[in-house]
């Protein structure tokens, strides 16, 4: 009984050990610190747009140009793959128009660079390099069988590198069998309907991959100039340090602290419902208040956030609507509304295209501008609706984590209302909590059944012709996805939307 009660003892010791290393304390001041990383290197190169990969990232600046997502499991060894459903096409664009981006992450498990910067985002830059080059060569083949000249603007052509560049410490039979697989993962972004032409005309040099950590050595008297590149760089840059815990002391209030790697990594088991722009906010206030009243702090600042949100949620002219500064690319801007809120969360609602709907989170639902009517599939109520009248319906939904029919079982009613609305040329938006899951694959559902390939509302007559197919599917959310760039369908979700749309059949394609 000692030796068991000794035994017990080390085990709980050991736990309370582990609980204030990871302390909320802890994760937001090494988060902090490693952002003062982040700022040096987003000052050395200052023309080029700094993007989070979320949602990790997302905590490691106050202010981001626009978020991205590429998934480490992606890249994980001997199961790497190249997903149509997370194309970031938008990340390139943005890169093509500025000469190059900054991508931010971090990961917890003492490795240098997450998964997603070591190898799925070098597979991605390596498939759209040959897509772009695969492209401009059939329009130059085309165009000298017919004797014309090739109206191509990019420069693509037999020097353009489609090599795949890979950090040093990935094996080398690792990469082989990588490059095994490159020309398969090609076709499939071929396949899938994806806009390889505007990528073309908007990238004048090869998309390659760079890697940054606080382990870079940067001579500052020799920072090249991203202009005197051959290629156009995105900039994978690690915000934390690859050691283990250090103890740091402050000198003026003598705070003592455990840096956290990968602190912003897992926010829903730490952060007490703080979010980024919550701790950017306030962040001098949160650190000056020490571990001791650091939860009591956040928690002060999470509810007055709360409360303030409600209030607003009464009071719609407290958000502002700014239109996206115009671009040469004038169908890509022109399909955002970027909502900005005092709370620091940038929200947005997506206009698809032509289709006449729109894509976004409930809290911004109420403010929208030129919208007739509302699918609401949130658990909470659009402040100032009432529910399941002519021009809004209430149909909750949770994630397939929670339940794996949510979806299905009110997908019929979802498009039976937006069918009703769109025939008499209404506008709708489709909202959700975050605007980037359920809503997506709801307005998925809506788009593949009502409207045709080019995006024109037919009443279901194309789809009732063709019926579903995964790649067709695939296709559609890539079209989605063209607009509603902050979009991130899970799988689960997915799965059932398949299933709906093929009408009961059995949904087995995976969307990774």
């Amino acid at each position: 009984m000692d030796t068991d009660g000794r035994a017990l003892s080390i085990y709980r010791a050991a736990r309370t050990i582990k609980r204030k290393d990871n302390s909320l304390y802890n994760a937001l001041r090494s988060i902090y610190e490693d952002s003062i990383f982040v700022g040096e290197i987003s000052q050395l190169w200052p023309e080029l747009p700094l993007l989070a990969n979320l949602r990790c990232g997302l905590w490691y600046s106050r202010g981001f140009a626009a978020t991205c997502y590429f998934k480490s499991t992606d890249g994980h060894t001997n199961n790497c793959s190249f997903s149509t459903a997370r194309l970031n096409l938008h990340v390139a664009a943005l890169a093509g128009q500025k000469g190059g981006c900054m991508i931010v992450d971090s990961t917890r498990k003492g490795k240098r660079f997450p998964d997603s910067m070591s190898k799925t985002i070098p597979i991605w830059t390596c498939v759209l390099n040959r897509a772009i080059r695969n492209y401009v060569c059939r329009v130059q083949r085309e165009a000298e069988e017919k004797g014309e000249t090739a109206d191509v603007e990019c420069t693509a052509s037999l020097d353009w590198d489609c090599s795949l560049h890979l950090p040093l410490w990935v094996p080398g039979t690792e990469k082989a069998a990588i490059e095994e697989r490159i020309d398969e993962w090609v076709e499939q972004l071929e396949a899938s309907g994806a806009d390889i032409a505007s990528l073309a005309s908007c990238l004048k040099k090869p998309l390659r991959p760079l890697w940054v950590s606080q382990k870079t050595v940067i001579w500052l008297n020799e920072v090249p100039d991203h202009d005197s590149w051959d290629f156009t760089a995105v900039m994978l840059v690690s915000a934390s340090a690859q050691n283990g815990v250090f103890q740091q002391h402050r000198t003026t209030s003598e705070f003592s602290w455990n840096y956290i790697p990968g602190a912003g990594d897992d926010e829903e088991s730490w952060a007490r419902g703080l979010s980024p722009g919550l701790f950017w906010n306030h962040a001098y206030d949160i650190i000056g208040s020490g571990p001791e009243m650091c939860n009591q702090k956040v928690a002060e600042i999470v509810e007055k956030d709360r409360v303030y949100r409600a209030q607003r949620g009464q009071d719609a002219p407290q958000i502002s609507l700014k239109n996206p500064k115009a671009s040469g690319d004038t169908d890509r801007c022109s399909s955002c509304t970027s909502i900005d809120s005092p709370g620091g969360d940038s929200m947005a609602v997506f206009r698809i295209g032509l289709t006449n709907v729109a894509v976004g989170s409930i809290q911004h639902a109420a403010s929208v501008p030129d919208v007739d009517c509302i699918l609401n599939c949130d658990e909470a109520h659009v402040h100032g609706r009432v529910a399941n009248t002519e021009d809004y319906l209430h149909l909750p939904m949770v994630s397939s984590k929670w339940d794996r029919f949510s979806l299905s079982s009110n997908l019929p009613a979802a498009v039976n209302f937006a069918k009703a609305h769109l025939n008499k040329g209404r506008s709708l938006l489709v909202c959700c909590q975050n605007g980037e899951d359920i809503s997506v694959c709801v307005c998925l559902a809506i788009v593949t059944s009502l409207f045709d390939e080019e995006g024109y509302f037919d009443d279901g007559r194309s789809f009732a012709q063709k019926g579903i197919t995964k790649w067709e599917m695939r296709r559609r959310l890539v079209f989605l996805c063209k607009y509603a760039v902050t979009a991130r369908p899970s799988r689960g979700n997915l799965k059932q939307v398949y299933g709906f749309l093929s009408q009961g059949r059995a949904a087995s394609s995976d969307f990774d």
